[in-house]
């Protein structure tokens, strides 16, 4: 358990931001879940993490919406202030859009919504909250398989994931001397809600992606919170710079 440390999931309001606000949650930490604008999911969240005996609070956050992070950043240091504290330890950039189309498809309006939010919003977010993080804090950026293999009609959205991925990659060196650690968890297919929860509803959809990985199946969203609350514990504490692969064996 590591009590009395705080961490901060952004898009926390379903899938695996809430698996993770739950797998972070069970290592002893307080949890700030954030949403663009789904309330009642958030606070779903929060009363599951405080159902197992944890604390947490949901805050708005559109990541898109870079001019609002001053002003978020004002809102964090008055919840970390009721909790008792100055800074956040744990910041998972978690939030994030996919659209999804084969090359003449994508409009000029998709590819920048993607960026916006996926590459954009997480950079100048971190940007926003380095004042904020612990010395020693932790960053996991959410990435996705697809930076590594292919597939067709994604080249917008594994473009942006790689991108995070090289940032953090950066950041790691340039926030190591305040022994802050960056990395990023890239989950293969799993079952969520994320792009209308087709992996976790069409049943035919799922056996054909679990048929291509290793252990035979997709992974569930509370393998991924597990995996980035192992990232962000005393354990891996050596660990900056890397990207792990959360996938089951996807594609090798």
């Amino acid at each position: 358990m590591e009590s009395g440390r705080i961490a901060l999931v952004t898009g926390g309001n379903r899938g695996l931001g809430r698996a993770t606000a739950q797998a972070l949650a069970r290592h002893g930490r307080h949890v700030i879940v954030t949403h663009r604008g789904d309330a009642d999911g958030a606070e779903r969240t929060v009363e599951s993490v405080e159902e197992a005996g944890g604390k947490a609070v949901a805050l708005r956050l559109d990541i898109s919406d870079v001019a609002s992070f001053p002003a978020f950043a004002s809102d964090l240091t008055a919840q970390l202030e009721r909790w008792g504290a100055t800074r956040l330890d744990v910041l998972v950039n978690n939030a994030g859009i996919g659209l999804f189309g084969p090359l003449e498809a994508v409009t000029v309006d998709d590819f920048d919504a993607v960026m916006d939010t996926n590459v954009r919003g997480t950079f100048f977010f971190i940007q926003a909250l380095a004042p904020l993080l612990a010395d020693g804090g932790r960053i996991i950026n959410v990435s996705s398989s697809l930076s590594r293999h292919t597939s067709a009609g994604t080249s917008v959205y594994s473009a942006s994931k790689a991108a995070i991925e090289v940032l953090g990659r950066t950041l790691a060196v340039e926030l190591g001397g305040r022994g802050i650690r960056v990395n990023a968890v890239a989950p293969g297919p799993t079952a969520t809600d994320f792009n209308g929860g087709a992996m976790r509803d069409d049943a035919q959809m799922r056996e054909s992606l679990g048929a291509q990985t290793a252990l035979g199946r997709v992974g569930e969203p509370q393998e991924i919170g597990d995996a980035i609350a192992a990232l962000a514990s005393e354990n891996l504490r050596w660990v900056t710079g890397q990207r792990l692969e959360v996938s089951g064996g996807a594609l090798l």
